[in-house]
């Protein structure tokens, strides 16, 4: 067996569908890809902190958060929900607290953003403060009546919960950076960038998990010891009897979870822990090699919600909307099955 180079590739990962796909090119233009965060709330219009909805065209989230930097501001003072897309047309909230209200207005002078809304609220924005992300992405050269054909399957057994190429690096060597760290080996970056290489490095054991569930045929079901997540309520049960469990996650009432390795995540037993075994096993790891990190678990798989397919002259467009921290490439590959957003191979990582 080949060692694991600790790589992103889509092509070591299990696919849902062996439908053919769609084909076709995105990102060809920035507004092929767009994305709306929506949030778990919005702002009261008074309160301690205030904040911007602000749309971005090929900057990253960190390129805004910098900008405010510059005007005096320290990073922790800056509040966001989630990190967007770079090669996109972005909209989403940022808050600063009301002493640097003013220092919002320089993000009008930055090439790229528009400084669409302003509001005040009680609280600091927080990572995770988000329901999801609304979708819009043009497909060129694509087949819409495949993509149709895909998405049905996809609709009904969900899409797997792969972390997408963007967790990983341009390079798609963050997690090997991720395990030099965790080796005692010098890394370059600061504590915010290393923070990013580990958590590589447990998307990579988590995609190889889920991997192994689908080439196993389990990806629609649950085994003796999984921590399964109900659909509805999101609450988390073990699983004592699968017999008894699997007509609820055929029917994508509940799905299994995988581990995000860490100080907080308990060790499953019986044949889900077998499972997350051999995954360190196959890696060379140990679950103790995690300690410096909580840790969480995270659904086998997603459910796309308010789809929309619309035929184009050229391929067509596709919108859909995914619970936060789910990846869109995920979804296309899927659809497309082309290696979405593949990282270009040797190099310098770029950060997230």
């Amino acid at each position: 067996m080949t060692p694991p180079d600790f790589r992103f590739r889509w092509s070591d990962y299990a696919s849902l569908t062996s439908l053919p796909g769609s084909g076709g090119r995105i990102r060809e233009a920035q507004e092929d890809f767009q994305v709306e965060e929506l949030p778990l709330y919005l702002p009261e219009g008074s309160g301690s902190h205030a904040y911007a909805w602000v749309e971005k065209r090929g900057l990253t989230t960190r390129d805004l958060v910098l900008a405010l930097m510059q005007q005096g501001l320290k990073e922790g003072d800056v509040g966001v929900a989630g990190l967007k897309d770079k090669y996109a047309v972005t909209r989403q909230w940022l808050s600063v607290p009301n002493r640097y209200a003013a220092a919002l207005e320089v993000l009008r002078e930055v090439e790229g953003v528009e400084l669409l809304e302003r509001s005040r609220h009680r609280n600091k924005l927080g990572i995770g403060h988000l329901r999801g992300n609304r979708f819009s992405i043009r497909v060129r050269g694509g087949d819409a009546a495949r993509a149709a054909a895909v998405l049905a399957v996809l609709k009904a057994q969900g899409v797997p919960n792969y972390f997408g190429p963007q967790r990983f690096g341009r390079f798609g060597t963050n997690a090997l950076d991720g395990l030099k760290l965790i080796r005692g080996e010098p890394v370059p970056g600061g504590r915010r960038l290393k923070r990013f290489f580990l958590s590589a490095l447990q998307s990579l054991l988590f995609n190889h998990t889920l991997s192994v569930r689908l080439e196993r045929g389990l990806y629609g079901q649950v085994v003796k010891g999984d921590w399964a997540k109900k659909r509805e309520t999101g609450g988390v049960f073990v699983v004592e009897d699968a017999e008894v469990e699997n007509p609820r996650a055929l029917s994508g009432e509940i799905s299994a979870t995988g581990p995000l390795y860490g100080k907080k995540v308990r060790v499953s037993e019986h044949a889900a822990g077998e499972l997350e075994r051999e995954t360190l096993e196959h890696f060379g790891l140990r679950w103790a090699d995690f300690t410096a990190r909580k840790g969480s678990r995270r659904p086998s798989r997603i459910f796309l919600e308010d789809v929309q397919l619309t035929p184009e002259p050229d391929g067509y467009t596709l919108a859909f909307t995914l619970q936060k921290g789910a990846f869109a490439t995920s979804v296309l590959r899927e659809v497309m099955k082309v290696e979405v957003d593949e990282p270009l191979g040797d190099g310098e990582d770029d950060e997230m």
